[in-house]
């Protein structure tokens, strides 16, 4: 696990561009700099980092994506800490057992770049295959004070399509149809858009339903639904 990790510090030192950095933090908003390594080139450098050192088990696969995460100098560490843990070879070990790995990411990095990859890709995978664990969760994120715990559980179903849970997205939207806070309504926006992919009419019900929605959530909502 530390060799992995050690690695991958090395590697992404090695490929870093100062003059990318200082862009990509200004983009990003970012407290914590950059190396100025673009996704494409990280993803090379991971590729390789990962079939080079295999981790053995789930809790090696914990300990080396915790540790770039908390340790992390540099943003894209973070990157690939989550990366990590959606590598093809670590699939087998994606269960509700990682969800307190992915409410650490959430809640400490709070920001869009990560949220949105552990929400989509990480927890809405769990929720479809343990809906009965993961969804009473979700709806207690779904109203907790935490923004990013709230926005997760509005969009954690954005690649659901027919196996969605239209009563936690009901109730996730719901919770938070008030807030002001920019990515919860472009959030609400999002999911009800990519949910119009496979029902526009509930959609269209659901955004006639509720006056309450932000005019951004709206305008998110309808994008590609006929008028």
């Amino acid at each position: 696990m530390d060799t992995l990790v050690t690695a991958v510090r090395t590697e992404l030192a090695a490929a870093a561009n100062p003059v990318k950095a200082p862009e990509m933090q200004r983009y990003m908003k970012s407290a914590m700099p950059f190396h100025g390594v673009p996704k494409p080139e990280r993803q090379t450098i991971t590729r390789r980092l990962f079939a080079e050192h295999p981790l053995p088990d789930r809790a090696s696969l914990v300990a080396a994506a915790g540790k770039l995460w908390r340790e992390a100098e540099f943003r894209e560490e973070r990157y690939v800490a989550i990366d990590l843990t959606g590598h093809r070879a670590h699939a087998r070990w994606q269960d509700s057992s990682l969800l307190p790995l992915y409410e650490e990411m959430v809640v400490t990095g709070a920001w869009w770049d990560y949220v949105d990859e552990i929400a989509s890709r990480r927890v809405g995978p769990i929720l479809r295959a343990e809906p009965a664990v993961v969804g009473p969760l979700m709806r207690k994120w779904a109203v907790d004070a935490d923004h990013w715990r709230r926005r997760t559980a509005i969009i954690c179903q954005l690649a659901a399509k027919d196996e969605i849970d239209l009563e936690l997205l009901t109730f996730a939207i719901e919770a938070s149809i008030g807030e002001s806070d920019f990515f919860l309504r472009k959030g609400i926006g999002w999911a009800l858009r990519q949910h119009a992919r496979q029902d526009p009419e509930w959609v269209k019900r659901f955004v006639d339903a509720h006056a309450g929605l932000s005019p951004l959530s709206v305008r998110e909502a309808l994008k590609h639904v006929p008028h």
